[in-house]
């Protein structure tokens, strides 16, 4: 808890004797707080028999009913202090410390803003917290910068900062900042539960345990760090950990939709479908407008939309109250419920939309990608990787699967995940994580800076860097098979690095017709990432230079990734599988040709589909839009004409 000056109210004690008591009992509450924190409660409670509105009184007693686990009072408290005391920060700050913790984002911003606004002087800080919560990010990062340079141990500012830029998907200059913050303000909680949360977005799952443990150890039942322990119990593939934590908190705290609409994710994963519809439906069923929701639903691509959802899909896109990323999320999703009708041109127009509104917010360069690719093909020439082969880590436990999204890789997975040989995990951020890593700490894994440090690596660094990456991945791994995957499709990137550090590593290329593979990424709403996909042309120009990339390797390093055609695999299962099982040094197996009775999770968007027999009936769907791809065709050229030849890049 923060003090503050004493606010309206305590003028009401107006004797020296009677203002020494209320001192005395304030100072005594307030040093129970962090060790005994009923016994401040009753001491708070004690005051306010004498004056029920004692501000500070107030404060004491939301603080230590939420240091007991009792959220819903404290929420109570809070809220009523904030509303009799308008001007007193700590009371606002204790209230979005409280918000935060039980995930009510919006609200939790709303009171963050106000105890910026009441606690600082400085008007550039007040500015600023109006700018992030109104979402005008690049302003809210300017000006706190300036603040911070003023006044460079402000931890609130610190806080404010970070979530600035994590909000643009920097997280590790958010981790950075955080630490700062929690460095000067060890006790700083929200600010220990952002941290944890950017740790877990970089896919530093074991880290950001660690994190919320702490939290945990000094709130055991506060909802908002046991629903981060859920997420992060995901991430790290403990999905019956991560479901059990999720109904737990639910249980008590129902009214909760992000927590249901979390819970339905975890389901789903699991193969526990019927559970996770009923989860989305709870989550709508409480905030009809969570548009994440809807397209929770509609990604199960199993499922379909009642005419009554339809119906309520377009109402929700007639309003003028959305956010874009709810309204991102509802074009999508009816998208989804008019291909299911056969609506082809108002289905695309609806993917369009989506798409046109989140690459608004992401934007994305081409060209980048089409300079990386040309400088990797300079840099992993036949002659660089034979004077360096076998430096890595000699380990051969991984098997990569790389490629485009929606090429069939969660179906290569399943199949060699059936083998009792290979473990299934996920896609693993890993490989990309060591290539920002060799980058540089301000530069992205596409800058030429990644080419030259890899060009400098002697022996001994490539296989630390191979052993990194099998210590790195251990956690997720949970089975004493000999093998895992790891499914991180734009890890194609990254073939030349893999060789190079991981010499007796597996690499296998999933591709799909380019038109179908392409177009299944346009509707396709990717949480994270994958900013390529959000433009038709953009697409077109990946797909190439991922085609021209992976010919390179296949020139270089003749027979090191092995190359399996979706449409093949659909027509041809049992050959294609034999060549896979022979690729990967494993004998063959029947279960792999039953890879739909394997019960394992399934974090990505075929998750329905890999549970049934062979899915034949997306391989030509595309072929309904065909009048409005003509972008996606001229951007591929010769890669969609001659396909499944490969042209010559030159």
């Amino acid at each position: 808890m923060r003090t503050a000056p004493r606010g309206p109210g305590s003028e009401r004690l107006n004797t020296s004797a009677a203002l020494g008591t209320l001192e005395t009992a304030l100072g005594h509450a307030t040093r129970l707080l962090e060790t005994e924190p009923a016994l401040a409660a009753g001491q708070a409670a004690d005051i306010l028999q004498h004056d029920p509105r004692q501000p500070m009184a107030l404060l004491l007693l939301g603080a230590a009913r939420r240091r007991c686990g009792e959220t819903e009072a404290a929420l109570e408290v809070l809220r009523r202090l904030c509303e009799e005391q308008p001007t007193m920060p700590a009371a606002w700050l204790e209230l979005a410390d409280l918000l935060t913790a039980l995930d009510n984002v919006p609200e939790a911003d709303a009171a963050y803003a106000r105890y910026i606004k009441t606690a600082a002087r400085d008007p550039r800080l007040r500015e600023a917290a109006a700018a992030l919560n109104a979402n005008r990010i690049p302003e809210a990062e300017e000006l706190l910068r300036e603040h911070l340079e003023r006044h460079p141990t402000d931890v609130a500012a610190l806080r404010m900062l970070a979530e600035a830029v994590a909000r643009q998907l920097r997280y590790r200059e958010a981790q950075t900042l955080l630490e700062r913050c929690l460095q000067l303000a060890p006790g700083f909680d929200a600010a220990r539960h952002n941290y944890a949360t950017v740790l877990n977005r970089q896919g530093r799952g074991a880290e950001a345990l660690e994190q919320c443990a702490r939290l945990l150890a000094k709130e055991p039942g506060n909802p908002g760090y046991r629903s981060l322990h859920a997420a992060i119990s995901a991430s790290l593939g403990n999905y019956a950990d991560s479901i059990a934590a999720y109904g737990s908190v639910l249980a008590q705290y129902p009214q909760q939709p992000k927590l249901w609409l979390s819970y339905g994710h975890a389901l789903k994963t699991t193969g526990r479908i019927p559970e996770s519809v009923s989860a989305y439906r709870r989550a709508l069923s409480i905030e009809p407008r969570l548009g994440e929701a809807w397209w929770s639903l509609a990604n199960l691509k199993t499922f379909r939309f009642s005419e009554q959802d339809v119906l309520a899909l377009h109402q929700a896109l007639a309003r003028t109250d959305l956010t874009d990323d709810d309204r991102l999320h509802f074009e999508f999703a009816l998208g989804k419920a008019l291909e299911d009708s056969a609506s082809y041109a108002e289905s695309f127009a609806h993917y369009a939309a989506g798409n046109a509104l989140r690459r608004r917010v992401h934007g994305y360069d081409a060209e980048e990608n089409t300079r990386f690719a040309r400088g990797s093909k300079r840099l992993f020439t036949k002659e660089f990787l034979s004077e360096r082969a076998g430096a890595g880590a000699q380990a051969a436990d991984p098997i990569f699967i790389v490629g485009l999204p929606r090429a069939g890789s969660t179906l290569i997975e399943q199949i060699l995940a059936s083998h009792p040989l290979v473990e299934g995990t996920m896609e693993l951020p890993e490989m990309p994580k060591l290539a920002r890593e060799l980058a540089g700490p301000e530069r992205g894994p596409e800058d030429v800076s990644y080419l030259e440090r890899v060009a400098s690596l002697t022996r001994e660094e490539l296989r630390s860097l191979g052993e990194r990456y099998l210590a790195q991945t251990r956690i997720v791994r949970k089975t004493d098979a000999p093998f895992f995957i790891d499914k991180m499709p734009n890890n194609f990137w990254y073939v030349g690095l893999i060789e190079l550090i991981l010499p007796n590593a597996v690499i296998i290329d999933a591709r799909r017709h380019p038109v179908g593979c392409c177009f299944s990424c346009f509707k396709q709403h990717f949480a994270r990432g994958q900013w390529f996909t959000y433009g038709l042309e953009d697409l077109g120009r990946y797909y190439r230079d991922y085609v021209e990339l992976m010919a390179h390797y296949d020139a270089v390093s003749p027979g090191r990734v092995h190359r399996v055609y979706y449409e093949a695999m659909i027509e041809n299962t049992e050959t294609e599988v034999r060549r896979l099982l022979d690729h990967c040094r494993l004998p063959f197996h029947a279960d792999c040709l039953r890879f739909y009775e394997n019960e394992r999770a399934v974090r990505t968007a075929s998750s329905e589909q890999v549970r049934q027999p062979i899915y034949r009936d997306g391989v030509e769907r595309w072929r309904h839009y065909e009048p409005w791809l003509g972008p996606l065709k001229s951007a591929l050229g010769e890669v969609l004409t001659g396909y499944p030849r490969v042209p010559d890049f030159g």
